[in-house]
């Protein structure tokens, strides 16, 4: 799947079922869905997960719960946007599929 798939699967109902179930997550929230992205990211336990979970906190406003989840990916939160992250997320997720 390339980026552009990705966006093109937000005018589907549910995410592709072989989407894996980090970029699940993020097709949610990308369908403003925060809960359910985040009820996939704390059933999984791997640094991209907790990238993933990182990223949701951001969005949420909790920086300090944030920076947790950003240790735990062995990462330090961005100083971009919260769209350029996801976007950079996104891709790198789908190239390491």
């Amino acid at each position: 799947m390339t980026y552009d798939d990705f966006r093109a699967s937000l005018s589907l109902d549910a995410p592709p079922s072989d989407l894996p179930a980090t970029l699940a997550a993020l097709w949610h929230l990308d369908k403003d869905d925060w809960h359910a992205a985040h009820e996939i990211v704390q059933a999984i336990e791997s640094r991209d997960s907790a990238w993933v979970h990182a990223h949701l906190h951001r969005v949420e406003g909790d920086l300090w719960n944030a920076d947790y989840w950003y240790r735990r990916a062995g990462r330090t939160r961005p100083e971009t946007s919260l769209e350029d992250e996801r976007a950079a997320m996104i891709a790198a997720l789908l190239q390491a599929a």
